[in-house]
């Protein structure tokens, strides 16, 4: 199944270089050019990256330059973008065009959870992506997934035409409670699903440590973090793909450097492992990815995950910057984080399960309520 994905490596263009708020499009082709010569041909995009940006900066730079057979390129369905079941083919054919394509390799149902799938069904849009397939328009359909594991379940069985479910899966999230990777996963396995994963390096947390963490894998000498993070997901037995967000050519060489000639983890690896989630579990930061969902959404205009940053190095990394970076981020459109009006939208769209009604209330607290 899926023959024409070469490696099980995908490059997630959600995070791609940025010269302020637009794409850097002569690096990201210089991106692109690496990771085809070195054999990878899997980009995953959708409608909503980077303000639309991200599906314009891939037909500049893949789509315009290689020849079609030679590239994956996978979109998704988000819900955000339509309302009605009218809006779903205009919105799809938007896509094709700002991509440059004619075709989408594999066409996800976005973010799927148990709100927004009422939602999908009652407009039709897994029918419809059906339909895209069987005119030629679309290769795979498949759905990606942000809720607990009974939910998948359900979603999989009324349409086990599905082929390809995409999660969030990573060592820290394996047994959380509310990502549920791991009991996702055995869903995809019971339904027979390849995987797809996504926020292997969980938007770059498992990739950016504090020292006492970092030692972990100095003392190892076997990888970088972020290799640790990506190969545990990609040594699992139903993953056929490992998505990864590189922002500059330097994460890009890393990666590329240990999943050319992919090896899976070993027990020390899983000794390691172990080790840095605990060590992980002492730091109590805030989970977010930086998905930006919420600030789609948000009513006042709230940057929440650039508060959270600031948040997270205050607090576990003792960055002394992290105020002057919380003024900062004030000053891009004047909302604090006391500004909310707990409407819960954010909490509704986020992907971590995070309760940010409250952790704003914290965030203002460290922030704004100086002497």
């Amino acid at each position: 199944m899926f023959n024409e994905v070469k490696k099980n490596f995908g490059f997630g263009c959600m995070r791609l270089p940025m010269n302020g708020d637009e794409v850097n499009t002569k690096e990201f082709s210089l991106m692109v050019d690496n990771f085809i010569e070195q054999g990878f041909n899997y980009f995953d995009t959708a409608h909503g990256y980077l303000d639309g940006k991200s599906e314009l900066a891939l037909k500049e730079c893949l789509t315009s330059r290689y020849p079609r057979e030679t590239y994956i390129l996978t979109n998704k369905l988000s819900g955000w973008h339509f309302e009605k079941e009218e809006d779903i083919i205009p919105l799809f054919n938007s896509q094709l065009k700002a991509c440059g394509v004619d075709y989408f390799d594999f066409y996800l149902m976005h973010a799927q959870n148990a709100q927004n799938f009422i939602k999908y069904k009652e407009c039709k849009a897994y029918e419809k992506a059906f339909e895209l397939k069987q005119q030629g328009k679309v290769k795979h359909v498949g759905l990606s997934f942000h809720d607990a594991a009974e939910v998948l379940d359900d979603i999989l069985t009324q349409y086990p035409e599905v082929e390809v479910v995409q999660i969030q899966l990573n060592y820290l999230d394996w047994e959380d409670p509310t990502i549920q990777s791991r009991k996702c996963y055995e869903v995809c396995a019971k339904h027979n699903k390849p995987v797809i994963v996504m926020e292997p390096v969980k938007g770059g947390k498992l990739a950016n440590f504090p020292d006492e963490v970092k030692n972990l894998f100095n003392s190892a000498n076997n990888g970088s973090p972020a290799s640790y993070a990506i190969r545990f997901a990609a040594s699992l037995e139903k993953v056929f793909m490992v998505l990864s967000g590189m922002s500059n050519c330097e994460q890009m060489n890393d990666n590329l450097s240990y999943m050319r000639e992919f090896k899976p983890l070993e027990s020390a690896d899983y000794a390691l492992i172990d080790n840095v989630i605990k060590k992980l579990a002492e730091l109590k930061v805030i989970q977010c990815t930086a998905c930006r969902y919420c600030t789609e959404n948000c009513p006042q205009g709230i940057l929440i995950p650039d508060m959270f940053a600031c948040y997270n190095n205050k607090k576990a990394y003792n960055d002394w910057n992290a105020d002057r970076y919380y003024a900062e981020t004030l000053c891009k459109k004047g909302a604090k984080a006391s500004d909310c009006i707990k409407c819960g939208i954010c909490e509704s769209v986020c992907p971590q399960k995070l309760k940010v009604r409250e952790l704003l209330v914290e965030v203002a607290n460290t922030f704004e309520n100086k002497e």
